[in-house]
């Protein structure tokens, strides 16, 4: 359709028809396996996580697909905008309970935190972190749909500052993370798994350090974007958008399909563990228990 014959585009241009195409498939392979994935091990907290951003990501690309055939459609650009920008929240949450089970196996001794401390903590940031992206999108989208048009500005800014929260809560999140292995690494413990050379533990490791700089790089971008304004140059230029937050995003959950929980922390045998989701709480329960024991 000739760009002359259409209304000023929402985006600032005409999303890329084979772009959107592409990330339907790639986002939609990637959930797909990621849900029979977590169906197979019994991984039902992966369901409200990474799935849950997985689909997102496919609304988001399916709303930016349809604006590639009707641009001037407000609905499918609202769609988009506000999945998006919410969907790494769900995988966030996922990174924060594999670093829980990870400190379960390697000793809570080494964590400022316990694993379930952890889950509380990062995951209740990361809800706050949704509801104002979430709020701050609707916001948006009512100031845009009205008529004569509002100034979304108000929106973007409060979507701002869950993005912003989410980073606080990531970075926070890193340096615990970062001093955890630190501190296992100059132990040397001799019982567990520690960090033989390609073992699964070390593997699993490295995915949720790659999942996790990914989406933090995304989660930067979106907030320069988005502090730009409405109608700024870096929300208005297409591959901006393709380069630094959709391809991070679908690495990030790649590279959780290829390096996945049911494999790397429970062993090859999936569905042989149906209480898989819970051992994060029973470890560290275990655990205590020991730690209480030596103390006496």
């Amino acid at each position: 359709m000739p760009n002359t014959t259409l209304r000023p585009s929402p985006y600032g241009y005409v999303p890329t028809l084979y772009v959107c195409i592409l990330y339907v498939v790639l986002f939609s392979l990637s959930t797909l396996a990621h849900s029979v994935q977590a169906a197979r091990a019994r991984l039902w907290w992966l369901f409200p996580t990474i799935v849950a951003g997985g689909l997102a990501e496919v609304i988001g690309w399916a709303g930016r697909l349809w604006s590639s055939k009707s641009v001037d459609n407000l609905n499918p650009f609202l769609m988009q905008i506000t999945t998006t920008i919410m969907a790494p929240s769900f995988m966030t949450a996922a990174n924060f309970l594999i670093l829980g089970i990870i400190i379960s196996r390697l000793g809570t001794q080494y964590s400022r935190l316990s694993p379930r401390l952890y889950s509380i903590v990062f995951i209740t940031a990361d809800v706050v972190a949704l509801v104002v992206q979430a709020v701050g999108g609707g916001m948006a989208s009512v100031a845009v749909q009205k008529r004569p048009p509002g100034d979304p500005e108000k929106g973007a800014r409060i979507m701002v500052g869950g993005i912003v929260w989410q980073l606080a809560a990531m970075t926070v999140y890193v340096a615990l993370a970062l001093e955890f292995f630190l501190r296992v690494r100059l132990d040397k413990p001799q019982h567990g798994f520690g960090f033989a050379q390609g073992s699964k533990l070390s593997l699993q490791i490295t995915a949720l350090f790659l999942s996790t700089l990914l989406i933090y790089m995304r989660s930067i971008y979106r907030t320069v974007e988005l502090l730009d304004g409405w109608t700024g140059r870096i929300i208005t230029t297409e591959v901006y958008f393709n380069v630094l937050d959709a391809m991070p995003i679908t690495l990030a959950m790649f590279t959780m399909n290829l390096l996945h929980p049911a494999w790397l922390l429970y062993g090859k045998g999936t569905g042989t563990h149906p209480k898989a989701g819970f051992e994060m709480m029973e470890t560290d329960r275990e655990a205590r228990v020991e730690h209480d024991g030596e103390g006496q």
